[in-house]
Order: structure tokens, then C-alpha cells, then sequence
């Protein structure tokens, strides 16, 4: 894991073990920067999945999204997660699309996985809309695959 100095002067970085609990805890949106077809930025803040054992980012999103079309157009992407509130900390990066998945099973249990960590449970009717959006194959996981994370905490100082 490439580790460098987001915020010099002001915080410190975070350690491997403190970025691995920071991306896979809390309900924070993680922030996606794309190209579209004029070779424009966008910004698209998105729910997201940490999985600790392979340190990739899942995100749920709908097949004919935006971000997804400008995925397709170039798959390097940039991306921060911060904590807004004082100390603030935060994890940014580039990072490129390893792949977008349309296997509903596997989309599916990821969607699961990310309905749970912001909305509590698969009973939340937000949660049953945008699973049935996936069960119908309507929705894609992308699976992010980071290249370096820059990082800050300014608890540290």
C-alpha cells in the first residue's frame, strides 16, 4: 500500500492499519472524480464498500450512469474520503477500474453489504428499491482498485 503525505504542515499521515478502519467504517460518501466524453471533470459522490482482505472499493451504480459511461470512456478515476468535522482526516487517491461486474448474484451480495453500512439493514425501503434495481440487473458493481492513497489527520498534530 503506497502511503503519501496529504496535508504537509498540517497533519500527519495515517498508518496502513488507520486507513484499512477509516474506508471501512462510518457512513462517509466517497467522492469520484471522472472524465466525460469532452474531457471535462465530474464529480460524483457514491456510497462504497471497503473490503479489508483485498483492499479494493466497491460501488453500486446504474448502468446507464454517467459516471459509469465515463468509467467505460477511461478507467482512471481519482477519489477522497474525508471526515468533515474537526480533526479532520481523509483518504484521497487515483485509482483505476479493475472491473464492472453484471453478475447479479456477485452484485447483489455487495450491494448487500453496502445497503448495511449506511442504511442499517436490508429492510430499510431505500435499501429494497436499489436491491431490486440490481436483482433486475439493472445496476453494475465497479471494483476500484486504489494505486496510491494520500492521507491527512490532523488529530495527529
Amino acid at each position: 500500500m503506497k502511503i503519501l503525505q496529504g496535508s504537509p504542515g498540517f497533519g500527519l499521515p495515517m498508518t496502513e492499519e488507520e486507513i484499512i478502519l477509516f474506508l471501512s467504517t462510518k457512513q462517509r460518501n466517497i467522492y469520484i472524480g471522472t472524465l466525460d466524453e469532452k474531457n471535462e471533470p465530474n464529480i460524483h459522490p457514491i456510497w462504497y464498500f471497503f473490503d479489508i482482505e483485498n483492499r479494493k472499493i466497491y460501488l453500486e451504480t446504474a448502468k446507464g450512469s454517467k459516471k459509469l459511461q465515463n468509467m467505460l470512456n477511461n478507467n482512471t478515476i481519482y477519489f477522497c474520503i474525508d471526515e468533515p468535522f474537526p480533526p479532520y482526516k481523509g483518504v484521497r487517491g487515483k485509482a483505476y477500474i479493475e472491473k464492472i461486474s453484471e453478475d447479479i448474484d456477485f452484485n447483489l451480495k455487495i450491494s448487500e453489504k453496502i445497503m448495511i453500512k449506511y442504511l442499517g439493514d436490508l429492510k430499510h425501503p431505500m435499501a429494497k428499491v436499489l436491491l431490486s434495481n440490481v436483482k433486475s440487473g439493472n445496476s453494475v458493481i465497479v471494483k476500484v482498485s486504489p494505486l496510491y492513497y494520500s492521507t491527512w489527520d490532523y488529530g495527529k498534530r
